[in-house]
This record gives structure tokens, sequence and C-alpha cells, in this order.
């Protein structure tokens, strides 16, 4: 057990700095789920809603399922409770028949418009512990993991 003991709790600077990235994010994702939750709200939900209009509120259903990196089988289950609430539609591709394209109602518009704001507040809350030259070199840090 020492050696298991030495492997978890010993960790190398890189691993040390991933783990507090993810721990740090958890924290901020369990907010703004909170928040989410006590409007009723799905925050996986709204992050679709807000990808589409993101993308000009049309998006064919495999590039939004890239977008929030979910499989093209997963967005379907996404998308049902959305169409069914009337915050989104499906409808045939003008050019391409074979292809479905997904567009944010007038309700989908609302509901954003309406909720957005509060959570991005309960967002700042937490992220706002940093002073903005912190977070200004945090999301060029941020970026730069990204870029890979």
């Amino acid at each position: 057990m020492d050696d298991l003991q030495k492997y978890v709790l010993e960790l190398p600077l890189a691993n040390e700095a991933f783990f507090a990235l993810i721990g740090a994010t958890a924290g901020a994702v369990a907010v703004s789920e909170k928040y989410w939750q006590a409007q009723g709200l799905n925050g996986a939900r709204i992050r679709v809603l807000v990808e589409i209009a993101k993308h000009g509120g049309t998006i064919l259903p495999s590039l939004l399922a890239e977008r929030i990196g979910v499989t093209k089988a997963n967005i379907s289950l996404l998308l049902t409770p959305l169409e069914k609430d009337g915050y989104i539609t499906r409808a045939g591709h003008a050019q391409d028949g074979r292809k479905t394209v997904i567009s944010i109602t007038g309700a989908g518009q609302r509901l954003l418009t309406e909720q957005l704001p509060g959570n991005r507040e309960a967002v700042a809350a937490v992220m706002n512990r940093l002073e903005e030259e912190e977070l200004r070199l945090l999301l060029g840090l941020l970026n730069k993991l990204s870029r890979g």
C-alpha cells in the first residue's frame, strides 16, 4: 500500500495542476448547475440552446454535437425534450434532404434572454475571486492548453 499511497499523494507538478484545474472547474460548474436547477432547468439543455444561438439560430445536429462535446447519438437525447418544450424545431435541410437543421424558437430565445443574466451573475461571483489581471492570465493559459 505504501507504493500506492506515494503514487496518489506525491504528484508531479503537471498532474497536481491538472487535478487542481479539474477541481476548480467542477466547483464553478456546480454553481452554474445549482442556478439552473433552482430555475427548474437543465444546464446541459441550456448549453444546447446557447450553442444554437451562438451559431446564428440554426445548426446541423452533427456540428452541435461536436461543439458541446457529445456523440451524434447523444445529441438527440438532448434535443428531444427541448423540441417537446417548444424551445427548438427540427426541419429538413433546404439543400440536402437527408440532413436535419435545428433552430431555436422564439420561446427558446426568450428563455435564454430571461435566464442567462442570472446564471452569468452566479458564475461571475465565483470567477471574480480573481482580480482582472489574474482572469486575463487564466484565460490566456486556458487558451494555450486548448490549442494543444
